[in-house]
């Protein structure tokens, strides 16, 4: 199986070495393949993708070419594809979409081949990616565990080398904890960067689209080729240039090494294979000439402004569902609280995110990049949730998890990279995380660390050997 990214398949199209066409079969062959036991995708456009091969191979031999022109790429079920329905890991009668999202938009825009659209759990409230509607969608590296969620379909994809890139989404480390477990780049950009159109504002401001991809320079390609709001969209950043980030040195750097996660109200002991990794990865940085010191970010409770936003979003997708009856009983409770909360909590919940920024943010008068687990445990096993009520549900993902959040409550950038393996064979990951708008700096620093720990050189197992 070959894992071939997004920039060498770019470079092969338009060097006439390949044709779309057959990267797109090939991409279809092997989702095919693995539907049985990786089950990454809730649906596959395999005529229509195939169509737009051949406009692309027509396209390049007339000499046009485009960032993305005939490389085939996934997206993630919480995305309007036109024509499909964007179930979002729901079971149900969901009708079609009319239109794009504007990120698809800019996708195609840019040449790109949407081959599906990749798994989520219900709603995307979940680090695992599990539902009756969809079954259990397995982690390549070891088929008896998750790949992470919510952006769980995205990774298992890109991980298995079903597609070179796919885009994900991160309301609460959706892309970086699928990411960090699947051995993969996942970039959380900047509130604003990628598209959530149709939607001006998503979750209340806690949710962003963005890559995950084997490469930093191909997670960057896919960021900037996907990157641009919607004219009625709320949050316009000023645009960078992830792909020449890529390529820069990023000069030496100030690190504060965060252990210690934001309050929770649970107990979420870091594992120590985990510990081991990011620690590792320490060591590596400062061989790199950067200064790493232990400090602390003070998080205060931001927890009290991450729930009433959290929960009005589930409720606001659950409203739009057309038979809610079909939902998981936890989606209905987190529902039944974001009623609740939707009216001072939530005004107040937003109001608090400067006074959050000023407090988290005066870290960076003194370091230029916090480093931190992405996770505190690695991936758990299938079938670890399925018969959890809604609070032991929260409170056991919390442990799991509590690294990731606080970043979107600020809407700031971070980048996840692969930190290494657990004894067990687990991917774990790593958070490079900045302040407003910083996405640059991160990924030219995750392509230097990309350069010396050549992480990209390691993939999943075949076949039954991913069992375990």
């Amino acid at each position: 199986m070959s894992f071939d990214g997004i920039t060498s398949m770019r470079d092969a199209l338009t060097d006439g070495q390949v044709s779309s066409v057959s990267l797109v079969q090939t991409s279809l062959d092997r989702i095919e393949a693995t539907q049985g036991t990786v089950n990454a995708f809730r649906c596959v456009r395999a005529a229509m993708a195939l169509a737009e091969a051949e406009d692309a191979d027509r396209r390049l031999a007339a000499g046009e070419r485009a960032p993305l022109l005939g490389v085939p790429v996934a997206v993630k079920d919480d995305t309007d594809v036109a024509g499909l329905p964007t179930r979002f890991g729901c079971d149900g009668d969901i009708p079609p979409a009319r239109e794009d999202g504007e990120a698809v938009r800019r996708l195609r825009a840019a040449g790109a081949v949407i081959v599906g659209k990749t798994n989520s759990c219900e709603l995307g409230q979940w680090p695992f990616t599990e539902g009756p509607a969809f079954g259990a969608t397995r982690n390549p590296w070891n088929t008896d565990h998750t790949p992470g969620g919510s952006s769980g379909g995205s990774a298992a994809a890109v991980a298995a080398g079903l597609v070179p890139a796919a885009l994900g989404s991160d309301g609460a480390g959706s892309i970086r904890i699928p990411a960090a477990w699947t051995h993969l780049v996942g970039i959380k950009p900047q509130r604003g960067r990628v598209s959530v159109h149709p939607y001006t504002d998503c979750f209340e401001g806690l949710t962003v689209n963005g890559p995950l991809a084997r490469t930093v320079a191909d997670a960057a390609l896919l960021l900037d080729a996907a990157s641009g709001a919607h004219p009625a969209e709320r949050y316009h950043p000023a645009p960078v240039d992830a792909s020449a980030a890529a390529r820069r040195e990023p000069g030496r750097l100030r690190f504060a090494l965060a252990w210690r996660s934001a309050f929770t109200a649970t107990h979420n002991p870091l594992h120590p294979g985990i510990r081991r990794a990011v620690t590792a990865l320490a060591e590596a940085l400062a061989r790199l000439g950067h200064t790493v010191e232990e400090a602390r970010p003070r998080y205060g409770l931001i927890g009290l402004s991450f729930l009433p936003r959290a929960t009005a979003g589930i409720a606001a997708y659950a409203d739009r569902h057309p038979d809610p009856s079909l939902l998981d009983a936890r989606t209905r409770s987190a529902t039944r609280t974001g009623r609740r909360l939707a009216g001072r909590a939530l005004r107040a919940a937003r109001a608090r995110e400067a006074h959050q920024h000023r407090r988290i943010g005066a870290l960076f008068a003194t370091y230029d990049v916090l480093l931190a687990p992405t996770t505190a445990a690695p991936p758990p096993r299938i079938g670890t949730f399925d018969t959890l009520p809604a609070w032991r549900t929260d409170l056991t993902m919390a442990a799991a998890c509590p690294y990731a959040w606080p970043w979107n409550v600020l809407g700031w950038p971070g980048v996840n990279i692969p930190a290494g393996f657990t004894q067990d064979g687990l991917p774990v990951g790593a958070q490079l995380l900045g302040p407003a708008g910083s996405e640059e700096r991160l990924i030219s620093l995750a392509a230097q660390v990309e350069a010396d720990q050549k992480w990209y050189e390691r993939t999943p197992p075949p076949g039954d050997h991913r069992k375990g």
